[in-house]
């Protein structure tokens, strides 16, 4: 890898090591150090004349930026090196109508612990995403210096929204925008995490890069009480679905209101009721088909062909949005990770951190849960 800092120079050069004496040109860390920091810096200065160049090479990791000084004199890294790497820093340096060549290389530091991200969530390979969807890190390891982290988490999407990283937990990142994704567009998210310093004496291993890419903009917003939803695409009304929820005789047989999203699809579905063995008074186990998940409470829109003649009239469920099973397999064709389904009309609300209920935290507490915050 190897970035240019400045224009080509013209004139002779000789080929001096860095720190040689007579050259006007000096490279830190100087030529054949061992054990640098990954989180260290380079720097380059001319003590006489001006930089022209700068070139750093390495055998792993991502290409090193730098900054050129306005006057010229000086040069200086502008991102963490990659843990157990080698590189070669070659600075070009004019004066009095002279140039000079300085190389200088050096190995970093090879932790004896170092910190990954071991999931990006979405990662399917050609899959569109609704615009509720948010990005979720998880980590091999608990992050001891979690501002340190965050602060080379990036997120561009085409078309601009406010977004902020709340941590779950010390090994798990999610992120979420202030308002839905705008539809159709591409979402990049890049880690600068090699040679971060995590804390502990842990560095972080390596970069990542992943491309999420947003659909369109399905919303379907659903009445308990009134036992209907509508499913929207991109503002345009597609169908409205008589459903059964749950019949409320307890907290779990209670269909949660609130925002929630698409997490998850599966046909068949085996539902056991929680908590329970066969024989237990409530105890259940029913093999269902086009299934979409949308809380971790074990709700779902499926299909249930043994309560059509209650749906749209009465809530007879567990706790599931019982459809019949042509609007089932519609909604499970058409349904995408992160579509937004929003209910109300009980008196049982999701939790924020009940599945991917995110959207239950207003903003401005969400972002308190931001390291740098």
């Amino acid at each position: 890898m190897a970035i240019l800092a400045a224009g080509c120079s013209g004139g002779g050069k000789g080929e001096l090591a860095s720190g040689e004496s007579g050259t006007p040109v000096t490279i830190t860390p100087a030529n054949g150090t061992a054990q640098v920091k990954p989180d260290g810096t380079i720097e380059v200065k001319a003590s006489r004349g001006k930089l022209e160049k700068v070139t750093v090479q390495g055998d792993k990791g991502a290409a090193v930026t730098g900054r050129l000084a306005a006057d010229r004199k000086s040069w200086r890294s502008a991102r963490t090196l990659a843990p157990g790497a080698s590189y070669t820093v070659t600075a070009q340096g004019r004066d009095d109508g002279k140039t000079s060549t300085v190389t200088s290389a050096f190995t970093t530091l090879k932790p004896s612990k170092t910190l990954s991200i071991t999931d990006v969530t979405p990662n399917l390979k050609g899959e569109k995403v609704g615009v509720g969807m948010p990005i979720i890190l998880r980590f091999n390891r608990p992050v001891a210096d979690k501002a340190a982290v965050e602060r080379v988490l990036k997120v561009t999407p085409d078309k601009p929204v406010e977004g902020a990283w709340r941590w779950i937990g010390s090994d798990q990142v999610i992120y979420r925008t202030k308002t839905y994704w705008q539809p159709h567009q591409t979402v990049r998210f890049q880690a600068d995490l090699a040679g971060v310093n995590a804390g502990g004496g842990v560095y972080g291993a390596k970069d990542v890069q992943q491309t999420l890419t947003i659909g369109a903009a399905q919303i379907t917003t659903g009445s308990i009480s009134g036992h209907h939803m509508t499913v929207k695409r991109d503002g345009r009304k597609l169908r409205t679905i008589p459903f059964s929820a749950g019949n409320g005789q307890t907290r779990e047989f209670t269909t949660t209101s609130g925002v929630h999203l698409l997490m998850e699809k599966g046909s068949p579905v085996t539902m056991i009721s929680p908590g329970r063995k066969e024989g237990d008074p409530g105890y259940y186990k029913t093999v269902v088909n086009y299934a979409v998940r949308f809380s971790n409470s074990g709700e779902y829109v499926h299909s249930a062909p043994w309560s059509v003649g209650s749906q749209g009239s009465a809530n007879v469920s567990h706790g599931c949005l019982n459809v019949s099973p042509a609007d089932a397999s519609w909604f499970y064709r058409i349904m995408q990770r992160g579509d937004v389904l929003k209910l109300t009309g009980s008196d049982r609300e999701v939790e924020w951190d009940n599945g991917m209920s995110y959207w239950q935290l207003p903003f401005e507490k969400w972002k308190r849960g931001s390291a740098l915050s």
